[in-house]
């Protein structure tokens, strides 16, 4: 198996599309080409695409969720340690322990709500029978029991509005941000790594479309998780639509899959 992971993480890479630099601030030095450079760093490869431990339901969701746009912001390298927070049934996290191979952990992260809604998928696939590099945490947003400056990334799909996002019915409390922020810059290393991928809200709504319709306004996003210690290094413009006026909820059946998405990386303060 470990050469196996050695395989998939020295196979032919491919250049995925949309990736920005964000510019420095005024008065601020350039950010240090890392990995907002995808001309300089390493990229997801097709054999990591192809890893045999993914299931068929993740191999039907490449083309729309472009994965390789971001794991390549994610950047990881062997024995690399992220966590794959509110990760579901682990489409991202095979992929990232496919980059970080056995030498490395990815931590497939799912609070109450999140793990109900998968417990039947994860249970015989990560608890069970566990995956080399990769553990399954269930934790709660308050309390999300990591230990400080472990990780070296850390990845949120499509979940960041959650944390807005209030139904108390089905597990969904008030949440506090700055308390679920701080545990993660705690435990990413020294300039560790931040990818947050979202469904687009229409611009100046902040988070109020979390409620609603499942989606949170990007420039509110970049504000509030720079506000708690971390800073925009670059974007990625892979997963936009134009078509998706960001008014519907995203579950409606003309955009589910396809709606209008931002991809930001950020890095701890």
């Amino acid at each position: 198996m470990k050469l196996y992971y050695q395989a998939l993480i020295v196979a032919v890479l491919f250049v995925a599309a949309g990736c920005q630099s964000e510019a420095p601030a005024p008065g601020q030095p350039p950010a240090e080409k890392k990995a907002a450079a995808p001309d300089l760093d390493p990229v997801i490869g097709r054999a990591i695409l192809a890893n045999p431990i993914r299931t068929q339901e993740a191999r039907d969701r490449d083309p729309r969720s472009k994965p390789e746009a971001v794991l390549r912001l994610l950047d990881l390298k062997p024995g690399d340690h992220a966590i794959d927070f509110f990760g579901g049934s682990g489409y991202y996290t095979d992929l990232m322990a496919a980059m970080a191979g056995e030498e490395g952990e990815i931590i497939l992260h799912n609070n109450s709500p999140f793990h109900t809604f998968v417990e039947e998928k994860v249970q015989p696939r990560y608890v069970d029978n566990q995956i080399p590099g990769i553990r399954y945490l269930k934790s709660e947003v308050d309390d999300l029991q990591l230990e400080p400056e472990s990780l070296d990334a850390a990845l949120i799909v499509m979940a960041y509005h959650d944390l807005y996002y209030y139904n108390p019915g089905i597990g969904f409390g008030d949440i506090d941000v700055p308390l679920f922020f701080s545990q993660v810059h705690a435990a990413l290393k020294p300039r560790g790594r931040l990818v947050i991928v979202d469904h687009s809200a229409v611009p100046g709504t902040g988070k109020k479309a979390a409620q609603q319709l499942h989606r949170i306004d990007e420039e509110f996003a970049i504000q509030d998780i720079e506000s708690n210690g971390f800073r925009l290094v670059a974007k990625s413009d892979a997963l936009r639509n134009p078509d998706d006026d960001r008014r519907k909820i995203v579950f409606d059946a003309e955009f589910r899959g396809k709606t209008d998405r931002f991809i930001l990386l950020f890095e701890k303060n």
